[in-house]
This record gives structure tokens, C-alpha cells and sequence, in this order.
């Protein structure tokens, strides 16, 4: 049997878009003679749907463009596909999450998934009956164990703790021991339908534990992985093939769709046709460290703490992130203030990979406090970049603001008000231009300051899209390094100098928080692990820091009471196991004994 993995980038809802991915690629995949093509977990719908799920209009048009994707079959390969297709349980929820395998022009069998996420950013408890079991189905002779992304995140030789009593890969198994003769002569198949959003390290971890499956059950692992982002979630992409030693036979591109083939004939050497694809041993030389990320997965230390995922792949889930949020939303264009600080620049070099430096528009709006150099090297940064950038500035808009408030300011001093004041300012500035150019607003603010509130409500957190938001301020650096690979595109001076907001006269941001070196391993405890100040002590006293509880307690004290202000911020795309936003849910009126 000859599969093609079709990673595609599906929009949620567009089914009309989704359909002619679909067959686009099933059109391809004929023409290499491909049996059968897979696509990913919920292709026809695209995930996460959410309370769409809820719409039965939206379940209905699920199944009618289910069918007519199938009738497409008649001519053509088998196509496997996941969607959303209405339960027809009396009790229960309404929905379930099927791969659909289409065949002969019809639905020629239903899988439908088990293990339902509901953690981090996963809610499908809320919207999707769970499986009460998995059957294997037959095509062409190849026996099929399909499994939909979860499904194969529970085995209990990979996780020292799962989140489920039961394994549907091994039910799977346990079925085909019982097959006839005549059909087991065929190369064992596990076929994995995922919506799986990336994380730093994710990419590893999901390749030893495909591994360690296709070790222990002697077989071939196949998992198609959606590509492309939704909102505040980025998929990687990276479907594989694995073979029974648990070895990379075939791999398709990260962060971009693409279309490979495996042919299963010769069960011991499968031939493999892999365009725009890696081979295997480029995909070892490029992932060294694929033991650290395991431990990392099995000990619940962070992907950041290993941080074995190189930056390029962090680079790129931000620039997909960016890209399909702007035009899935139906935009083109973007404006991002520069200030001249390192943030801005980074979310405007990002914005041009993804937009075209023709669809990208910085506005610079100093005040009284922006140095002279701070205008230049945004100046400096828009023509690196090649991106029109004009100056508005805020300092007689700032006056006029401070005379009317004047006699309710009277006797008070210059403080946080006026600060904040300067940033408000720029956030309707910012809006005014976007509503009259249609273009959508990415804010600059990094995870650092994100988590201690070192950020302005309707200020410099005005804006549609948080591009930064899950990415610690020395990652950042790290990230305009990358961005200067090949050429200068964010200045020099941009990078060295010290990081400050300019809302006072030589304000530096160490006058209020730590230096981020210090900073952000604390924040990298706290936010994503869940560390207490004692653990977070240790820990760092262990890696050679010299710091003391009270600082701690202090920096965990401005993140518990920031909560209100992340809970009104633009979206974040996620690149680390644990972001603010739906992965990360946390009361705002609360008291938290530090």
C-alpha cells in the first residue's frame, strides 16, 4: 500500500477553503498512485472549532461536505480525514471527533476518538462524546489501526504518569493478533489523525513517544499533524513515519504544508518518495537532543529549561502564527508602534517575514522622554526592513491631556498616571490608524513583562494579535540574533542598549523589575511550572544565582496581581507548554499567600 500524508492548513469553518485542500491534495496523490491519502484531525471543520460545535447548521454542513469529498473517491484514492459529525446517542454530548475513511464514494468507516483532552489549551470534554471502543477496518487487504491524536499520547511505556486508565492503541493491537492469516501478512499500521499545536520541544517529544509505540507493537507509525495557525495556536506540522524499530522513514516539512509518500509493499524496506521533505538523517543531525527533551517530558521540567528546540523553530511558529491570524481574520496589512526598543523590533521583523514589508506600516510617536536615538534606530530598523514608517508625535496631545486633567492632578506628583498616560496616548493613536486603513494592530509586549505587569491597559497592550507575548524578554534577544542571521535587520544599538519604557526622564526598566537573566528563571518557574518561592530558591541556588526569598516573593507578587490585565490583553501566540491565555486559567479577585 502506498499512503500519501497531506499536512495541510485548514481555517476553521471554511468549508468550502477546506474541501478544495482536500482534494487538491487527494488530486496529487493520485497521480503518484497513492492508495490511500491522510490527512489530519478535523481537516474538513479545522481545529479547534470550539462552541461552533454547538451550531447544528455547522454539524450539518460538516456532513454534507463530508459527502461530497467522499463521492470524489469513485475515481481517486482512499481518503482518511478527520471531521466533526453529529452523535446519534440519545444521552451524552452532541458531537463526535471521527476520522472518516472514504472509499468507493462513500463513508466507508468511522473511527471515532476515545481520549479526549482537557487541559493547557484542550477543552474537547465540553463538546465530544468519548469512543466506548476502537475497531480495526481493512482497506485493500492493509489492515488499519486509526487512532486521532490523543488516542496515541497514553502509552504507558513513554509517560511515567498518564492521564487515562485505557490505551486505544493497544485495544487496537490486541485486535489485530486475533486478525486471520492471510491478512497479518501485512506490515502492522498505527495511523495517527492529529491537531497537535506546537511548543518548544514538542516536536521531540512527539517523535519518541510515536517511536516508542512503533517499537513495542512492532509496527509502522504514521501520524499526520494539521500545520498552520488558528487564533492563538500554531501547529508545526512535522507528520511522520516511523518505522517498527521506531526509526524516521519519512518527514515533512515544520511549518508549512506539504505532501509525502511511503509506500508500505516491502514491510522490511519500505521504498519512500519524500519531495520537499527531509531525509531521516538529516532529521537526526538536526535534533541532537531528542534524549533531554524526553526527560524533559517525563519529569515535567519545561521545554525552555532544556531548551533544546533551536530558536529557528520558535522564529517560524511566529511567523506562521502571525501570518495566518492577519489573513484569517481577513486582513492583509499590520501597524506596529517603534519605539526604537528591541520588542518592537522583533514583532516588526517578524511581521514582514510573514506580511511582505509592503503590508507592514511602523509609526513612530515619541514624547518628551524618547532619546533622540531611540527615533533614529526606529528609523533605522523601518529601512533595514523596507517598511514605510512614520512619526506621530504625542508630546502636545500629552500637554493638552495633563491641562485638562490639572485640577484634579493639583498638589500630586509627576508618577504611574502621567506614565501611563503617554502610553494610552499611543494606543489611540494606534487605533484611530487602524481603522482608517484597515490594517490590524500587533502589540509589542514580551512574556516578562506580561507576567509582572510591566505593560498598559489600553495602552501598549492595544492591539489584536500579542505575536511576543509567550516569549521571556532574553528570548527575545536570542531571536533578533536570529533575526540578524544572514543580514542587519534590527540595529545594533537596538540589541546593547539597556531596555526602557521612556516614560520619565533616564528611566531604565531595572528600576522596577530585576535583570532579566535573573528575572525571567524566576517568571519560568512560577508561570509555566507552578513553582512555590521555596522550589523557585532552590532551584536557582542549585544553577549558581546568587538571590535571596524576598526578590522572589516580590516578582511572584506582581504576577498574582497582573491577572486582571492578562485576562484583557490581545491573544498570545503560544510557543511554550504553558501560556497565558486558555492554557492558563487563573481567578483575578483572589488572595494568593506567596
Amino acid at each position: 500500500m502506498k499512503l500519501a500524508l497531506a499536512q495541510i492548513n485548514p481555517t476553521v469553518g471554511d468549508f468550502t477553503g477546506n474541501a478544495r485542500l482536500i482534494l487538491e491534495r487527494a488530486a496529487r496523490a493520485a497521480e503518484q498512485s497513492a492508495d490511500l491519502v491522510i490527512f489530519p484531525e478535523l481537516a474538513v471543520c479545522g481545529y479547534p472549532p470550539a462552541d461552533l460545535l454547538e451550531k447544528s447548521s455547522f454539524l450539518a454542513r460538516a456532513r454534507h461536505t463530508l459527502d461530497e469529498i467522499a463521492s470524489a473517491t469513485l475515481s481517486g484514492p482512499a481518503i482518511l480525514c478527520g471531521t466533526a459529525l453529529a452523535a446519534d446517542a440519545p444521552s451524552g454530548k452532541r458531537v463526535r471527533n471521527v476520522a472518516a475513511l472514504l472509499s468507493g464514494g462513500k463513508v466507508s468507516f468511522v473511527q471515532q476518538k476515545m481520549l479526549l483532552p482537557f487541559y493547557d489549551v484542550f477543552d474537547e470534554q465540553r463538546y465530544f462524546e468519548p469512543a466506548v471502543q476502537q475497531t480495526l477496518t481493512i482497506l485493500n487487504g492493509q489492515p488499519l489501526a486509526i487512532t486521532i491524536c490523543e488516542d496515541a499520547w497514553n502509552d504507558k511505556g513513554f509517560w511515567p504518569r498518564r492521564h487515562y486508565d485505557v490505551d486505544p492503541v493497544d485495544e487496537l493491537m490486541r485486535q489485530w493478533a486475533t486478525l486471520p492469516d492471510p491478512v497479518t501478512v501485512h506490515p502492522r499500521l498505527i495511523v495517527n489523525l492529529s491537531a497537535s499545536p506546537y511548543w518548544q520541544g514538542k516536536r521531540d517529544v512527539r517523535r519518541n513517544m510515536l517511536a516508542a509505540i512503533a517499537r513495542r507493537h512492532s509496527a509502522h507509525v504514521v501520524l499526520v499533524n494539521q500545520v498552520g495557525g488558528n487564533d492563538s495556536l500554531v501547529f508545526d506540522g512535522s507528520s511522520l513515519a516511523l518505522g517498527p524499530a521506531g526509526d524516521v522513514i519519512a518527514q515533512a516539512a515544520s511549518f508549512a504544508e506539504d505532501l509525502i509518500f511511503i509506500d508500505l509493499s516491502s514491510e522490511s524496506n519500505p521504498s519512500i518518495n519524500i519531495p520537499e521533505a527531509q531525509s531521516a538523517a538529516a532529521i537526526k543531525a538536526s535534533a541532537p537532543h531528542l534524549d533531554s527533551h524526553l526527560q524533559a517530558a517525563q519529569s515535567g521540567t519545561s521545554a525552555q529549561q532544556t531548551d533544546s528546540d533551536d530558536i529557528s523553530a520558535t522564529w517560524s511558529a511566529l511567523v506562521l502564527g502571525t501570518r495566518d491570524y492577519v489573513r484569517k481574520c481577513g486582513f492583509s496589512k499590520a501597524l506596529i508602534a517603534l519605539s526604537g526598543g528591541i520588542d518592537s523590533a522583533l514583532v516588526a521583523a517578524i511581521a514582514v517575514e510573514a506580511l511582505g514589508a509592503e503590508n507592514v506600516l511602523g509609526i513612530g510617536m515619541p514624547s518628551e522622554f524618547s532619546s533622540t536615538g531611540s527615533v533614529d534606530d526606529a528609523r533605522a530598523l523601518a529601512a533595514n526592513l523596507g517598511i514605510r514608517f512614520e512619526l506621530v508625535a504625542i508630546h502636545d496631545v500629552f500637554e493638552q491631556y495633563t491641562r485638562a486633567l490639572e485640577p484634579l492632578f493639583a498638589g500630586t506628583p509627576f508618577g504611574l498616571a502621567e506614565e501611563n498616560l503617554q502610553s494610552r496616548i499611543r494606543g489611540v493613536l494606534l487605533m484611530a490608524l487602524s481603522n482608517k486603513f484597515g490594517a490590524l494592530v500587533l502589540t509589542t509586549g514580551n512574556k516578562s513583562e506580561m507576567s509582572t505587569g510591566y505593560c498598559t491597559l489600553y495602552g501598549d497592550m492595544v492591539g489584536a494579535l500579542a505575536v511576543i507575548g509567550d516569549v521571556f524578554k532574553t528570548r527575545v534577544y536570542a531571536l533578533s540574533r536570529y533575526a540578524n542571521r544572514e543580514r542587519v535587520v534590527i540595529p545594533e544599538n537596538t540589541i546593547t542598549k539597556p531596555p526602557s519604557a521612556e516614560l520619565r526622564p533616564d528611566q531604565r526598566d531595572t528600576d522596577s523589575l530585576p535583570p532579566y537573566e535573573i528575572l525571567d528563571p524566576i517568571l519560568e518557574g512560577y508561570v509555566e511550572r507552578y513553582l512555590s518561592a521555596e522550589e523557585i530558591l532552590a532551584e536557582r541556588t542549585a544553577a549558581g544565582d546568587t538571590i535571596d526569598i524576598g526578590l522572589i516573593r516580590r516578582v511572584l507578587s506582581l504576577v498574582e496581581r497582573s491577572e486582571y490585565k492578562r485576562q484583557q490583553a490581545a491573544p498570545i501566540l503560544k510557543v511554550t507548554q504553558k501560556s497565558f491565555g486558555n492554557g492558563r486559567r487563573f481567578p483575578i479577585a483572589v488572595k494568593v499567600e506567596i
